[in-house]
């Protein structure tokens, strides 16, 4: 598509939905899910969630990189695909849309390439189902050997060698194998595979001006697949040349991504990047295949070569090794009916309708209100006193946080906030069901995702759903269901955000509250003597973030000397609302008194 694609289509915005309608149409083992337009995600034509009885695979990320992940849906490799808009990760209600539509009792699997906005959202989309009911895992794969061990959480990028994760699972899946079988023979698939590219032009987004940043005579070596720079560039090489620097990355002894070793025998994958043709790829791996087997003492058991991730119309290519064993094989060998294996089918299949959640789901598309009880018990005006005193904590603080994140962010931490916790008062006015504490937390959730963008909106999202899910589990909510939910809700942020203790970010607030709240009430302090103690270990802990190097987030780019200025705004503003909402309680009790 690259620039020319304004004149080939009415709008190059909807690149996406054209490419899906003329795959279903080409393949009719596969249809488009049926929803709203947002709603972009291919799924087997055969499997509704009503009647299959296996674990389903889904994929995805952002589009762009045809034939993956969409060109991979069929019996033996990917139940459903969800598509993003190009180099987008797909939003979370696509997500989940595509789960519901595919996932039986059996459960499903996410495999999710390792990019924060695709972990975060498909992250987000399994909290989510998990909460309806459904059985969920997720394998994230980062098999990028470009890059020296990163500082940070960002880690390795998914990339080619995802396709190798995704045949894996749909093997295991076919086979009839559990939800946690296959979770760990994908685990394991991507755990044992390595990949690097090579790009010897830029890629061209859809209706933008082709990138002159790679000059005459140039490659770059490492690169991405979404048209960020390569780590290195370098003047032209012969191919047998830039073959061998590439296996040399891939099975560095110094990095050790891959645990390949002499003796060893592998999968050897050489993936086009969009216009790369088939004959230079043939020549790619007609050096690749004597280097490993003579200079690295590796024996290639199989050779998959074409384009299978590609990045736009980029020329290049990736060299993905995986190491080999017998079972890895066996799955690689399975029968799949996905057209890009590849291997197409006949046939005719009706269209598909989102189907009805197992349970109510908020969106600004499917809205289930819920009403505000006329009378409102003890605990659930102890509740709407903490979540008003906690709102307005935020927006007492709004500008300072913006202040503190113009060093070492973006400079909005404070206005994002802001909206969230003016939504936040004005829906507890209106629905929120009070005397319910968790549908209050869902409730809360559901109030950020509509006005909070961003990462640190989809995390205070994934905090509430985590709560949500934890305290669902219990008739009444006690102050030990509390401790249970807050635990919930810091590993599932740790989970998916990547971070965890000493990363400079809002858990550097919550993990000591929920440390001492837990050894107050272990040692029988009141249950709001203990909330008040937690708030104040919170505030110490978002004060303590000036010492420590950020290592996740954009502040993770700025100068040790500039962090020390300030605090991290995401673990002040967290240890504002607690410490707010603690207080108001404790005064609260002490006015009863």
């Amino acid at each position: 598509m690259s620039y020319h694609c304004k004149k080939l289509i009415n709008d190059p915005n909807d690149v996406v939905t054209e490419f899906i309608e003329g795959l279903v149409e080409t393949y009719p083992n596969l249809q488009h899910l049926d929803g709203f337009p947002e709603v972009k995600v291919v799924l087997r034509a055969d499997v509704s969630s009503d009647t299959y009885d296996k674990v389903s695979v889904i994929s995805g990320g952002g589009s762009g990189h045809e034939p993956a992940h969409s060109g991979f849906v069929g019996e033996g490799m990917l139940t459903a695909a969800i598509c993003g808009d190009v180099f987008a990760s797909p939003p979370v209600d696509s997500i989940l849309a595509g789960i519901r539509a595919v996932t039986g009792p059996m459960g499903c699997l996410l495999v999710v390439k390792n990019y924060t906005g695709d972990r975060l959202n498909f992250g987000l989309a399994a909290e989510e189902a998990k909460s309806e009911g459904y059985k969920v895992e997720t394998v994230i794969v980062g098999d990028d050997c470009a890059l020296p061990p990163p500082r940070g959480i960002a880690g390795r990028r998914g990339l080619a060698g995802t396709i190798l994760v995704h045949k894996v699972a749909g093997a295991a899946a076919a086979a009839g194998h559990s939800l946690a079988d296959v979770a760990a023979e994908a685990k394991h698939a991507s755990e044992v595979v390595g990949t690097m590219g090579v790009a010897l032009s830029i890629c061209t987004l859809p209706g933008q001006i082709p990138s002159d940043r790679l000059g005459s005579g140039k490659m770059e070596l490492g690169l991405g697949i979404h048209g960020e720079p390569g780590a290195a560039v370098a003047d032209l090489q012969p191919v047998d040349v830039v073959v061998s620097h590439v296996l040399k990355q891939i099975l560095s002894m110094e990095t050790n991504y891959v645990p390949i070793t002499r003796g060893n025998g592998v999968v050897l994958m050489i993936n086009g990047m969009g216009v790369t043709p088939v004959m230079e790829l043939m020549i790619a791996a007609r050096k690749a295949i004597p280097q490993l087997q003579l200079e690295h003492g590796i024996a290639v058991d199989r050779v998959y070569t074409g384009s299978f991730m590609t990045s736009l119309d980029m020329s290049g290519f990736s060299i993905s090794v995986m190491r080999a064993d017998q079972q890895i094989l066996s799955r690689l060998d399975a029968p799949t009916k996905a057209p890009y294996w590849p291997v197409g089918v006949d046939g005719h299949h009706p269209p598909a309708k989102i189907p009805v959640p197992m349970t109510k789901f908020r969106s600004s598309k499917n809205e289930e209100t819920l009403d505000r009880p006329q009378e409102i018990n003890e605990q659930g005006r102890i509740l709407e006193i903490a979540i008003e005193a906690a709102a307005k904590g935020i927006i007492n603080i709004k500008d300072t946080l913006d202040e503190w994140d113009s060093k070492v962010g973006d400079g909005d931490c404070g206005s994002t906030l802001f909206r969230g916790a003016t939504t936040i008062l004005e829906d507890m006015r209106k629905r929120y069901p009070l005397n319910d504490a968790a549908e209050t937390i869902n409730e809360i959730g559901a109030s950020i995702r509509r006005v909070m963008g961003g990462t640190s909106g989809i995390l205070y999202v994934i905090l509430c759903k985590a709560a949500y899910t934890k305290l669902k589990e219990n008739s009444s909510v006690t102050s030990k269901q509390w401790v249970e939910a807050l635990e919930a809700s810091i590993a599932a942020v740790s989970k998916y955000g990547g971070a965890g203790a000493g990363f400079r970010t809002m858990l550097d607030a919550l993990i000591p509250a929920l440390t001492v709240l837990k050894e107050r009430l272990d040692a029988g302090d009141n249950p709001f003597t203990a909330f008040l103690l937690s708030s104040e270990a919170a505030v110490a802990g978002a004060e303590s973030t000036k010492t420590m190097m950020a290592l996740a987030g954009r502040s993770s780019y700025v100068s040790g000397e500039i962090l020390a200025s300030v605090p991290d705004p995401g673990a002040m503003a967290v240890a504002t609302w607690y410490s707010s909402a603690a207080l108001a309680i404790k005064a609260k009790q002490s006015s009863l008194q």
